[in-house]
């Protein structure tokens, strides 16, 4: 499993809140997970009250850990300028044992993510910072525009990126969590950052997840990814906003971003166009989409992309998009759909070009999870197979679900209603 993460992932990884233990290793698209700025600040602050004691054995597991750590290259200074006086978090255990049983519609999460004031503030943002994001849109080739919403989206442009000490927090999560391993991994990528010199132990915080700075990288990726921009030697994701725009126009770069191409574009779909092409498995060339009728919403021709997929996030009756390689690279950074339409809509919006035009399905109920395992079950046991009930909508339960629309004279889009539900299970 790749390891250069941040907090869209490492939510899923150690709070099971996305749709999949990892980016690469699920298709987009399933379950939405919130807005990362928003995890944070259900995470709180990192304030002593009221905390219960650690558990006894904390302070044995440390002093192990640190044994290790200095045989794996960290020196003395840094254990105990970083380690000294770490606390076990009960409130980090608890955000990472949660699950919550409902997620919120895409356009729910659009709502928020891509509101007016978030729209405002990052054309506010990026007229600030104009010299500095456009010397890194020549540098990597990703627009500014795209670097700030990502910043927007994952920290309200920095106003919350979260206040859990990074040590604190991957301590906790590795002596107590899920995902021990991978914790403990992610505590040893921070250390070397520290003996690096690019933060300070005090200054590195972030989310309880461990994500850090203000597009939350997780210290794997700023050890892959982040980057000097300003010049001065260290790579400060804190408060060098030169430093976070490279790192974050880096990271998309090294995602395999395509320079002067759009991430995708809103579509209108033929009359009988065959839903089932609507997953991003399935690639046509621009042309190739183009010749099977699908035009874009704003007039013209679609744009020329070698390769893309549609995709329509909540079925026929809300907006479809043909998506390029761009996208797929915002999908690196989070691998949830209604992340990475999240990311282009905002871009679009601060670069002044429009957002999303066709409405939303908003009368629809969403699916809690145990509604989500009922239907499997149910197309399961009808003959409609989708495999393991587990409560997420992937690509083999919208198989099932189309083949059961189809059996039923209905749209066959694969998206999951509690219409379709009630007459599924009747």
């Amino acid at each position: 499993m790749k390891r250069t993460l941040t907090l869209g992932l490492l939510l899923g990884l150690l709070a099971g809140c996305q749709s999949g233990p990892a980016r690469e290793a699920k298709a987009a698209g399933e379950s939405a997970p919130e807005p990362s700025q928003t995890a944070a600040t259900q995470a709180g602050t990192n304030a002593d009250a009221a905390e219960p004691a650690p558990p006894a054995d904390f302070d044995g597991w440390l002093t192990q850990f640190r044994r290790e750590a200095r045989r794996e290259g960290i020196s003395e200074a840094t254990l105990a300028n970083a380690l000294d006086g770490v606390r076990y978090r009960p409130r980090v255990i608890e955000l990472d044992r949660s699950q919550p049983e409902f997620v919120r519609p895409i356009w729910q999460y659009l709502d928020s993510a891509v509101s007016a004031q978030r729209v405002t503030q990052g054309r506010a943002k990026l007229a600030e910072h104009r010299d500095t994001a456009r010397r890194m849109e020549q540098r990597y080739g990703v627009p500014a525009e795209v670097v700030v919403a990502i910043w927007g989206i994952e920290s309200n442009y920095g106003g919350n990126f979260g206040s859990f000490s990074t040590l604190e927090a991957l301590a906790t999560l590795a002596f107590d969590g899920r995902r021990r391993d991978f914790a403990r991994g992610e505590l040893l990528a921070a250390l070397r950052i520290i003996e690096a010199g690019d933060i300070a132990p005090d200054r590195m915080v972030g989310s309880w997840a461990g994500a850090m700075g203000h597009t939350q990288f997780i210290p794997s990726s700023f050890e892959a990814y982040a980057v000097d921009g300003d010049g001065d030697g260290r790579r400060d994701i804190w408060g060098s906003i030169p430093d976070v725009m490279a790192s974050t126009a880096n990271y998309l770069a090294r995602a395999n971003w395509q320079a002067g191409q759009p991430w995708g574009v809103e579509i209108a779909l033929p009359d009988g166009f065959d839903y089932a092409q609507a997953e991003l498995a399935t690639r046509r060339s621009a042309r190739e989409w183009a010749e099977l009728g699908v035009r874009p919403v704003a007039g013209g021709s679609l744009p020329a992309f070698d390769v893309a997929s549609v995709i329509v996030p909540a079925g026929a009756d809300g907006p479809a998009f043909l998506v390029g390689p761009n996208y797929r690279s915002i999908l690196r950074y989070n691998n949830a759909t209604s992340y990475a339409l999240a990311v282009g809509t905002l871009a679009n919006e601060i670069a002044g070009r429009g957002g999303i035009r066709a409405g939303w399905p908003r009368d629809e109920q969403p699916l809690s999870r145990a509604q989500v395992r009922e239907m499997q079950q149910t197309l399961n046991a009808r003959g409609f197979e989708v495999g393991t009930p587990d409560g997420i909508m992937g690509p083999n339960t919208r198989r099932g679900l189309r083949a059961y629309q189809q059996s039923i004279g209905a749209i066959p889009d694969g998206f999951a209603t509690l219409s379709l539900l009630e007459r599924l299970t009747r």
